[in-house]
């Protein structure tokens, strides 16, 4: 297989199951599937061993629940992939058909590749279906539109126009960092720099890794309206004042250091 993708989740199997779809309506078929579970309950499982033989490889990486510990278990992900190149998104990111081919056609030595999301609201995450994602409505402005998608410029991240996103990757002011929903890069290059800081809990946690890469001298290659996922909505109950200070701490000493290891990654 040719790359690994490492999906995130936390008690969503509702979400997950659409993101699975997603994935098996994908153009490009030789990757495999893990799946970075937070301690979700055996709903989860379940749901995973329902698509289990509809992929190549499905591989569930989980750990007892015990707080937000997403960045301990992408580590474990990282260690269970078999391939060269992983793609990262998040278990509530239903990526279009072309998501994979396009991460693998802009994949370069010496970058990681920075994409984006398009966040829906929770009307319309609840109405897609089986159904509408293997027909991308769930990707269609129209279809979004008539179920209440409101008109605006950040619609254009869903156009299939490869011109039109040239150009707006070309001249877009937000700067490439990794995005745990929308990232890729070399296994080898995350195992350099140790994978992520397993002292950071939500807010920033996907940066600080591409921080550390960009120190290493790995750069962020932009390619946001390229590689297309639909965000659904949902309630964040992790999100912590504390949490937001530490990991606002660290990345300040990362940034400070140059640092390009953390002692809090993969190896200890």
């Amino acid at each position: 297989m040719i790359a690994s993708v490492i999906i995130s989740t936390y008690n969503s199997p509702l979400w997950l199951e659409k993101v699975l779809i997603g994935f098996l309506c994908q153009s490009h078929k030789d990757f495999e599937i893990i799946i970075a579970d937070d301690g979700s309950t055996v709903d989860t499982a379940n749901l995973l061993d329902k698509y289990k033989t509809n992929f190549k490889s499905l591989i569930h990486v989980w750990h007892p629940d015990d707080g937000f510990r997403k960045c301990e278990i992408l580590n474990k992900a990282i260690e269970a992939s078999t391939t060269s190149y992983l793609i990262f998104t998040d278990g509530d990111c239903i990526p279009r058909n072309d998501f994979i081919n396009t991460h693998l056609k802009y994949r370069d030595e010496g970058k990681f590749l920075s994409g984006g999301y398009f966040k829906l609201p929770l009307s319309i995450s609840n109405i897609i279906s089986t159904e509408i994602i293997q027909k991308q409505l769930c990707f269609d402005i129209e279809w979004l539109a008539n179920n209440g998608l409101e008109s605006t410029f950040k619609n254009t991240k869903l156009s299939n126009s490869k011109t039109l996103t040239s150009i707006l990757n070309a001249i877009t002011t937000t700067k490439p960092s990794w995005n745990g929903h929308n990232a890729s890069g070399w296994k080898k290059d995350i195992l350099a720099v140790n994978g992520f800081d397993e002292r950071m809990k939500y807010g920033g946690e996907d940066r600080e890794l591409g921080e550390r890469l960009e120190n290493y001298g790995i750069t962020g290659l932009q390619i946001r309206y390229k590689a297309v996922c639909v965000h659904l909505d949902h309630e964040r109950s992790y999100i912590k004042e504390e949490d937001l200070i530490q990991n606002k701490a660290i990345r300040k000493e990362t940034k400070k250091n140059k640092a390009t290891f953390t002692p809090y990654g993969i190896k200890k």
